[in-house]
């Protein structure tokens, strides 16, 4: 395999001009540079790709941290990040971790390592104050809010607009509530504010009408079952496929009052109403503020639409 040194053997130049030529320095004469890719080419010369990084001072590659690949909802945050990324040149690392905290650490030490130039933090496994401690190492994009002036972060008002769909509910008539939310081993932001809200709006609000663990379609189809056997005129649900895969087991014109998340092309199909976070843009501007290396907090606006 050829190295820089053959290739300075061969043209006749020093390793600092091979060198600045393979990192693409503008100040290299362009006869020399035509000689040296010559040679390069020759040889099937590969640049050392961690030599580069060293030379540079970054990767050029952003790391992502999130849960899951396979959720409507970290699709369309990865959908905004992986855009914006593309048009600045960035490459972009998906960070699985299936909230498992071990796996988590290992992503923050590869941080703090340099593979990565920043992270983007969609969900987390590890206590805020675990991850701020790695912000000396780069940029950490938080997409939750931070009320931190030191941090930055993309957020939505889950707040607003949980509460907003939970009072059509109310309006519709609905008087016993039934939920789906996400894991239930630990709760997260999202399920917190969830069930709190839950209680404010409805009083008489039993949480034994959660049913946990749902992400995709199935998971719907495994609520609605349960559904039926602990009956409820009105559900909230954590995803619109979730909603979807309940519809499917009640017979038509008999499901309860159904609320979804994330405003995909299913609850247009099937007409019911849903939340619409906008998490593309908040992916857009996650990106945009590690660019910007400076803290700040951005909330993305939402939109409630009624069917």
């Amino acid at each position: 395999m050829a190295t820089i040194r053959d290739i300075a053997r061969l043209t006749g130049y020093s390793v600092s001009t091979i060198s600045r030529v393979i990192n693409e320095h503008p100040y290299v004469d362009e006869r020399k540079r035509a000689e040296i890719l010559a040679v390069m080419k020759e040889l099937d010369y590969i640049p050392n790709a961690n030599a580069r990084t060293l030379s540079y001072g970054e990767t050029k590659n952003l790391g992502v941290i999130l849960p899951y690949t396979n959720h409507p909802y970290f699709d369309q945050l990865i959908s905004g990040i992986t855009e914006a990324a593309f048009d600045s040149n960035y490459k972009v690392t998906l960070l699985p971790t299936n909230y498992q905290a071990s796996r988590e650490k290992e992503y923050l030490e590869e941080f703090a390592a340099k593979r990565f130039d920043g992270l983007i933090v969609t969900s987390r496994a590890h206590s805020l104050e675990k991850l701020k401690a790695y912000q000396k190492y780069g940029p950490i994009i938080f997409c939750e809010e931070i009320k931190d002036e030191k941090s930055s972060c993309v957020f939505i008002d889950r707040e607003q607009s949980i509460t907003e769909a939970l009072k059509f509910l109310q309006k519709a008539g609905v008087k016993k509530l039934g939920v789906t939310l996400g894991r239930s081993s630990r709760l997260s932001f999202n399920s917190k504010i969830t069930l709190q809200l839950c209680r404010k709006v409805y009083s008489n609000f039993e949480e034994e009408m959660v049913f946990w663990d749902c992400i995709g379609l199935e998971d719907g189809v495994k609520a609605g079952a349960f559904f039926n056997e602990h009956p409820v005129d009105g559900i909230f649900t954590n995803s619109d496929m979730v909603a979807a895969g309940i519809l499917k087991t009640f017979p038509k014109g008999r499901a309860p009052k159904l609320v979804g998340r994330d405003n995909l092309y299913v609850s247009d199909l099937l007409n019911f109403p849903t939340i619409d976070h906008h998490l593309k843009q908040c992916g857009e501007m996650a990106f945009h503020l590690f660019l910007k290396r400076q803290p700040e907090q951005i909330k993305i606006p939402y939109e409630f639409i009624q069917r």
